[in-house]
């Protein structure tokens, strides 16, 4: 097996193409737009007798702490390898390799990968049999809410929690109630201004305005992303920022005001933009991450948001967790900042 450099979009996406398991952040564009943030990237192949058979995007994360190199939603591979535990496992190793020869090289004290595998035994199993360990804290989504959308409109309203058919047809009785579509920067700014009263609201740290500009015009280009606004009386009273790659919607940003609570404007934001999925030919509508415990007390911060996601009809879909590869001691210095850092936040 050989392992190189790929710096050709059309290769990288075609792969991508294949592969069942992904999500837009093993995209080209999310490493232009990592690039964009100002952060050293790689996109680097493994090749077997000239075929491509997995790919990985993982760049450098400058931290207070000290640096590391993350690989997220990665890596990916063909179908023919994706099934079989016993290449997956030699392709990763392939891989860990040339990460803690980059690691070295970039002094960064750890490899992080959040896989975008199945959480089963058997994956788990691979990575702790390589040297892996499970990490103090995750950076994506490990359990996410996914709706099947190739079903007619009518079928996936029938589908969803009565509440939330309910509020979607309200939403659409209310004469002062528009759904707005925007391919401008400026609403960018419009999104964050509501965005930053969600965070208060749910206590989650929030992208910076320059993450969420430089985001939108990296995927602008390709016509994969749009800003949702829902406006009342001439007030947003909602917004979201979703991205289109691939065959899949990814429900990515969200924002909502309190102001008039018996208007839905969230409900009939997400269902504009399931819609719009549909139209783009989109099979799958990515809700990202929920938190299955918070269901259960009403008091986590993301009991909302985890129940109005799964109001919308679908299924979860659970990965392996987050994963630690140390390459110095420093290393265990950032393990107990993190997990003390989780213990805080309640998660």
């Amino acid at each position: 097996m050989e392992i190189r450099n790929i710096k050709e979009k059309e290769i990288w996406e075609n792969f991508l193409l294949d592969c069942k398991e992904k999500t837009f952040l093993q995209s080209w564009n999310f490493g232009e737009f990592q690039k964009m943030m100002g952060n050293k990237t790689w996109r680097l192949g493994v090749f077997e007798n000239k075929e491509l058979v997995a790919i990985s995007f993982f760049y450098k994360i400058l931290a207070k702490r000290g640096a590391f190199l993350f690989l997220p939603h990665g890596p990916a591979f063909a179908p023919a390898s994706a099934g079989n535990p016993l290449v997956k496992r030699e392709l990763l190793e392939v891989f860990l390799k040339k990460l803690e020869e980059i690691a070295e090289e970039e002094k960064a004290s750890f490899v992080r990968i959040a896989p975008i595998w199945e959480r089963t035994k058997e994956n788990i199993e691979i990575f702790k049999n390589l040297g892996f360990r499970e990490a103090p804290i995750h950076m994506h989504p490990e359990l996410t809410w996914q709706l099947d959308i190739t079903l007619p409109e009518e079928d996936l309203l029938m589908k969803m929690r009565k509440t939330t058919r309910y509020l979607i047809r309200q939403g659409m009785k209310q004469k002062d109630l528009e759904i707005l579509k925007s391919k401008n920067i400026k609403d960018v700014e419009v999104f964050n201004n509501l965005y930053q009263k969600t965070v208060k609201r749910h206590y989650f740290s929030p992208f910076s305005l320059d993450y969420l500009k430089n985001e939108f015009l990296a995927f602008l280009p390709d016509d994969q992303i749009l800003i949702f606004l829902a406006k009342y009386r001439n007030e947003i009273l909602a917004s979201d920022i979703i991205l289109f790659w691939q065959g899949i919607a990814f429900y990515h940003h969200g924002a909502s005001s309190l102001k008039y609570p018996k208007i839905p404007a969230s409900y009939l934001l997400q269902w504009e933009t399931i819609r719009e999925a549909k139209m783009r030919n989109c099979q799958l509508y990515n809700f990202w991450g929920i938190a299955e415990s918070a269901l259960k007390n009403k008091n986590h911060p993301w009991w909302g948001l985890t129940l109005f996601k799964m109001g919308f009809g679908g299924c979860k879909k659970e990965y392996v967790k987050t994963q630690d590869f140390p390459v110095s001691k420093k290393y265990w210095f950032n393990f107990l900042i993190e997990k003390v850092r989780r213990t805080k936040r309640g998660f």
